[in-house]
């Protein structure tokens, strides 16, 4: 693995290159293995160890970034000539500003930030993986399903420097597993990720998921409608994720956000209270932003009120200069940024939503619900209104009918088309928060959900 003594290293041989008025580099990449399977075998193993140099250089408000995967001499002083000659054609950003220091940039510390490095799951060999596969399949086998997904594991770093003397490094290592369940007429599906490889349990996912390919088999048709829908938290993942790039001030600014004109209202439901936050002990990723600010703690929704936005340094400064200042809440880096140059400023990328002071259990939203449908999750899903944030897409692989307090049977999928404004403001009933991962959008920290008034628009022919 790149060190952090080897990338400063770096660092001091690209200014040595450089003759920009101020130069940033940012280090990703590490050390990345892969074990895929599919009709209850192992069909690949890949392994991977790739490091990407970012050169982004200033020239009086003018600014170009290049990269590079080499690390030798020559190929450096490539990258920084590229990012030079880049920058040097480019308009003068008027809003552009210093790159920051070390003491702007670590305005609010590393404290409390959890582990987010795990030995022993940089240290997982390609047969731990077939380990892990080969309990996958047993279960499957003694379902008399069939199976196929991933087992992996990473290790690697990101890193920003600058010529304003910031340093900051992160080291983090990740581990996942996904699993679909396949029987003649239905499907099951389970996926995990973790910093911690000890957290994920390949045999009990997979029980999940075979339990939901048996038990939806032979799938019967209900019309469309509006149903009671409870989601679990992958369903509740990959439908809320389509938001939160809304939540950047640099949205408002350019008018592609469905806050605006908002922030300040009620917009959901009393019980929904959202967060970000890097240091939470389920969330995982970086502590620090594309510029190296440190990421703040931000409650973007109380109580259903759209409380606060995130802000790049660029964008807090723009919108200080704003008409929108009087109605967006406090104005101040939050430390969400994109690395620069980008269009699309900041977002919260940490997600945590707070519980009900009584959550409930899937199983018992379940027996609480005279007529509805239980979705295991969605995919395919697409923005159809971006201001009422409605949304299609589908149900898929364990999608049940529930009546009189229980699971009666499997169902064909639905198509539907929902806002999610309407859908944060019927949840009658939440899950204590979890961990969850999904197909559609990042790995956040969400309950399951019972919602009121689901649309589903069209049935599917499976």
């Amino acid at each position: 693995m790149l060190t952090n003594n080897q990338a400063a290293d770096i660092f001091e041989r690209i200014k040595k290159h450089s003759t920009a008025d101020e130069v940033e580099v940012l280090f990703y990449g590490g050390k990345s293995a892969l074990t895929r399977f599919a009709n209850n075998v192992i069909h690949q193993n890949v392994a991977e160890e790739n490091y990407v140099i970012s050169v982004r250089a200033v020239f009086g408000g003018r600014t170009a970034r290049s990269t590079t995967n080499k690390l030798d001499d020559e190929s450096l002083k490539r990258v920084v000539q590229s990012s030079e000659r880049l920058a040097k054609v480019q308009h003068p950003d008027p809003d552009l500003l210093p790159v920051p220091d070390s003491s702007d940039a670590s305005a609010t510390g590393r404290e409390g930030l959890p582990t987010r490095h795990f030995a022993e799951t940089a240290a997982v060999t390609p047969q731990q993986r077939a380990e892990t596969v080969k309990k996958i399949v047993l279960v499957a086998d003694k379902h008399k399903l069939t199976t196929a997904g991933i087992v992996s594991t990473s290790e690697s770093i990101e890193a920003v420097f600058n010529s304003r003397g910031l340093n900051d490094w992160h080291p983090q290592t990740s581990s996942e597993i996904s699993i679909t369940m396949l029987a003649p007429d239905s499907s099951g599906w389970q996926k995990a990720n973790s910093p911690d490889v000890a957290k994920l349990d390949g045999s009990a996912l997979a029980e999940v998921a075979a339990q939901k390919a048996f038990q939806s088999a032979s799938p019967r048709e209900i019309p469309a409608g509006k149903y009671t829908v409870i989601l679990e938290p992958a369903a509740v993942l990959d439908i809320v994720g389509f938001m939160f790039f809304d939540f950047g001030g640099l949205s408002i600014l350019d008018q592609r956000s469905f806050l605006n004109n908002r922030v300040g209202t009620k917009l959901f439901g009393e019980n929904i209270n959202i967060w970000d936050d890097v240091a939470h002990p389920l969330q995982s990723g970086v502590p620090f932003d594309g510029e190296g600010v440190r990421r703040q703690k931000v409650q973007l929704v109380e109580n259903g009120v759209i409380k606060r936005l995130v802000y790049a340094r660029a964008t807090a400064e723009k919108m200080k200069r704003s008409e929108h200042k009087d109605k967006v809440g406090p104005i101040a880096p939050t430390g969400h940024g994109f690395p620069l140059p980008n269009e699309m400023g900041e977002a919260p990328m940490n997600i945590v939503f707070g519980e009900t002071s009584k959550p409930s259990s899937v199983d018992q939203m379940i027996s609480s619900t005279e007529r509805g449908v239980l979705v295991t999750r969605l995919w395919y899903i697409r923005e159809v209104d971006p201001y009422e944030k409605i949304l299609t897409g589908m149900t898929r692989d364990g999608t049940f009918y529930l009546e009189d307090g229980e699971i009666r049977h499997g169902l064909r999928n639905f198509r539907f088309n929902q806002s999610l404004i309407q859908m944060l403001s019927n949840v009658e009933a939440m899950g204590t928060s979890v961990r969850a991962s999904g197909e559609e959008s990042f790995d956040m920290v969400v309950p399951a959900m019972k919602v009121r008034d689901f649309n589903f628009t069209e049935v599917t022919k499976f």
